[in-house]
C-alpha cells in the first residue's frame, strides 16, 4: 500500500486546510504553466456534495489573488454525460459570482479541472485541454480581441475571457512519470510518488498527506473509502463487461435473423431455419 493518502480523500479532509494549500497550487500550476497562490476556497451550489456524492465525487472551488475561479473535481463513478456536467459547473460558477446590474466585463475566468477515474470519451491522450475560440468558415481565421479589449481585460485572446477545461484521465497513464505533470498524474492513479519527483505541491503531499500522520479514526474511515473504491471499480468492470457480453448476444441474434431472412426468401423448410439459427419458431414467422 501506498504511503500517502489519495487525492480525493485528502480533498475532502485535507486540502480544505490553508496550510495545506500548497498541494492544490502545485497541481494548477503545473497545468497552466503560470504561478498561481490560492487565496480562498469558497462555497458554491456547484460544489454541494449530496449523500450520493460523499463516495463517488468531490470537489474544490478555490479562488486565486487575481479573482479567478478553479473547480477542482475529482469523479470516480462512471458518468455517460460528464461532459456536460463539467458546463453546468462552469456556467453556474459564471452566473453565481456576479451580482445583477454590474457590467460582464466583472464575470469572473473560470478553469474547471476534472480527475476522472472512469473512461470518458474516445481518445488516447491522457490529459485533454478545452477553451473557447471563433474560428471564421470562409477565411478559417481566429477572432481576437481588439487591441483596446486586450488593455481593457487584461488578456490576450478571446479564449482567456471564457471558461477552459482540464480533463485528466488517470487510469489511461501507463507510462514512466518523466514530466512535472506525469508526475502528478502517476501520484493521483497510484497514491504513489516517484522517487526523483520534482513537480510543484509533491513536496507538499510528501509532507503533509502521509497515512503515517492521520488519526486512528480517519485511517479508520480512509480504509473504508479505500474498500468502496475497489467496490466501485469492480463495479464498473462488471457493467463493461456486461455490457461487452451483451453486445455479442445482440450482435449474434441481428446475424441469425438476417440469416434466417435470406433462407427464408429462398423457400428453405422454417424447421430447418430453425435449427440452423437458433431462432423460435414465432421469430422465424415475423420475418
Amino acid at each position: 500500500m501506498s504511503d500517502y493518502i489519495r487525492f480525493d480523500w485528502a480533498m475532502k479532509r485535507l486540502l480544505r486546510d490553508k496550510a495545506n494549500f500548497g498541494a492544490l497550487e502545485g497541481l494548477l500550476t503545473t497545468l497552466l504553466g503560470q504561478q498561481l497562490h490560492i487565496q480562498k476556497l469558497l462555497e458554491s451550489e456547484s460544489n454541494q456534495e449530496d449523500e450520493y456524492d460523499k463516495q463517488n465525487r468531490v470537489d474544490i472551488l478555490a479562488e486565486n489573488d487575481r479573482g479567478q475561479l478553479f473547480l477542482i473535481e475529482v469523479q470516480n463513478n462512471t458518468e455517460y454525460a460528464y461532459f456536460q456536467r463539467m458546463l453546468f459547473g462552469t456556467s453556474k460558477l459564471v452566473t453565481e459570482y456576479i451580482e445583477r446590474g454590474q457590467p460582464y466585463d466583472n464575470i469572473k475566468k473560470v478553469y474547471s479541472i476534472n480527475i476522472v477515474y472512469f473512461s470518458l470519451g474516445s481518445g488516447t491522450d491522457t490529459v485533454y485541454h478545452g477553451k473557447t475560440e471563433f474560428k471564421g468558415i470562409h477565411n478559417g481565421d481566429i477572432l481576437n480581441l481588439s487591441p483596446f479589449q486586450r488593455q481593457k481585460f487584461n488578456v490576450s485572446t478571446v479564449s482567456d475571457l471564457y471558461p477552459e477545461y482540464f480533463i485528466l484521465k488517470v487510469n489511461d497513464f501507463n507510462k514512466v512519470a518523466k514530466t512535472h505533470l506525469e508526475e502528478w498524474i502517476y501520484y493521483l492513479k497510484t497514491g504513489e510518488i516517484p522517487g526523483n519527483a520534482t513537480a510543484p505541491g509533491l513536496d507538499v503531499v510528501k509532507e503533509k498527506l502521509r497515512l503515517s500522520k492521520m488519526t486512528k479514526a480517519d485511517l479508520n474511515a480512509y480504509y473504508r473509502h479505500l474498500d468502496n473504491i475497489v467496490i466501485l471499480q469492480d463495479n464498473i468492470v462488471t457493467e463493461r463487461e456486461e455490457g461487452r457480453a451483451e453486445g455479442r448476444a445482440e450482435g449474434d441474434r441481428q446475424r441469425a435473423l438476417a440469416d434466417a431472412k435470406k433462407m427464408k426468401e429462398l423457400l428453405i423448410d422454417a424447421n430447418i431455419i430453425r435449427q440452423v439459427t437458433g431462432l423460435t419458431k414465432e421469430e422465424i414467422e415475423l420475418l
